[in-house]
């Protein structure tokens, strides 16, 4: 049945909060779990994360402190949610391991963005970046086997390709050329606007999470590594961000915010496989209601607009964490060697990217080739043999 937020009460704010008690959520079983589960928890933390960071932002930006207070009660109550669904995450789980769910977050929800973006603008933002994360996927995935010896698969269950993307050494741009140009507030669809706040919020989680965790290792190759891919993951938020339209007011991006969480709240809760984490979600997603219903006063108050002005009538059809190997499959044959030209795609190198190249390696493979090739000396083999005839084209071999 359709789902309008507008129309729909949640819980009072005054009755959110939660004791320790309630905030102790069990944890997923990282060697049972569903993997689309760990992928869907991934996924809201990092929108959590956004929503935290863009309510400070704006109470840094406005001088009413009543306003700053409304922000600070809902902020507290975001902060808890965060705290819950990142917390369901194993810490029996290797960085490696969790490093790996996070890059399965990054190509099946981009890839499924880009199949149901109707922009084709935006379309083409979000499939030039995910034959990049599927890159990442790999590295990580040799890297892993490397040290943990063990297998991706046993992460990603088969529901994601492991296999080399746009290679990883090509990702190096020249910051110039990471801008696109935005969506017209005016004139796109409330559904794109959705689809750029969350896969924007999914890669700064992911650059976050690689910022932070990658000098915890130990291994020099992975200290190596994490802070090369951790410096393209600044490149796709650059890339990503600049697809939103700077154009929108503060309250109509805190209206965009609290919408997307009741619209992802929302898909999840519908899919959800495991009973604990599914209440997890439909009592976030109640809690998302009111934080939504408080936003739409500010916006009417602050800048005279009714949110019917920006958002759809009810909420799209659910976003869904699903195989996406076919469609990956004709973007590796037909996208590989895409980069960026100013706001745009080409298919050669150019002086700004030839030299942002020479410059970062500096006449050196890069640590994701470095992985490669240990990987070579100590399995005597790729991590994945494809099958004769499989993705002939040469460029999929490029180190």
């Amino acid at each position: 049945m359709p789902f309008n937020p507008l129309e729909q009460r949640g819980i009072p704010l005054d009755r959110q909060l939660r004791n320790w008690r309630e905030l102790d959520v069990q944890p997923i079983d990282p060697d049972h779990c569903d993997p689309y589960t760990r992928c869907r928890v991934i996924t809201m933390n990092g929108i959590e994360v956004e929503a935290i960071l863009f309510s400070h932002r704006l109470a840094r930006n406005t001088l009413d402190p009543e306003v700053k207070r409304q922000l600070a009660r809902t902020r507290y109550i975001e902060a808890q949610q965060q705290k819950a669904v990142n917390w369901l995450l194993p810490g029996v789980s290797s960085v490696l391991e969790t490093t790996i769910a996070y890059e399965q977050v990054a190509v099946d929800l981009t890839a499924w963005v880009a199949r149901m973006e109707p922009d084709p603008c935006l379309k083409q933002a979000y499939e030039f970046g995910v034959l990049e994360d599927f890159d990442h996927l790999y590295r990580y995935a040799n890297l892993y086997e490397m040290i943990e010896h063990r297998k991706a698969e046993s992460i990603v269950d088969g529901l994601t390709e492991v296999m080399p993307g746009r290679p990883t050494r090509f990702h190096h741009r020249d910051p110039y050329d990471n801008v696109r140009d935005p969506y017209d507030r005016a004139a796109t669809s409330p559904l794109s606007k959705l689809h750029a706040l969350t896969v924007m919020s999914a890669e700064q989680q992911t650059m976050n999470f690689y910022m932070n965790t990658g000098p915890t290792c130990m291994e020099p190759i992975a200290r190596q590594l994490y802070q090369e891919i951790a410096l393209i993951e600044e490149e796709h938020v650059t890339h990503y961000e600049s697809l939103v339209d700077p154009g929108e007011t503060w309250w109509e991006q805190l209206v965009n915010h609290e919408y997307n969480e009741c619209y992802l709240y929302h898909s999840f809760m519908e899919q959800e496989s495991d009973p604990k984490v599914k209440a997890i979600w439909e009592l976030h997603l109640n809690m998302e209601l009111e934080h939504l219903h408080t936003a739409c006063d500010l916006m009417r108050r602050y800048d005279g607009r009714e949110p019917q002005e920006i958002l759809a009538p009810e909420l799209p059809p659910a976003l869904t964490f699903e195989p996406n190997k076919q469609y990956l499959r004709h973007l590796l044959d037909t996208q590989m060697d895409l980069t960026t030209l100013g706001a745009g795609y080409v298919r050669e190198a150019h002086e700004r990217f030839e030299r942002m190249q020479e410059r970062i390696n500096g006449g050196e493979e890069p640590p994701s080739a470095r992985v490669m090739a240990e990987h070579d000396r100590m399995f005597g083999r790729e991590y994945r043999v494809e099958s004769e005839g499989e993705h002939a084209d040469p460029r999929m071999r490029e180190r």
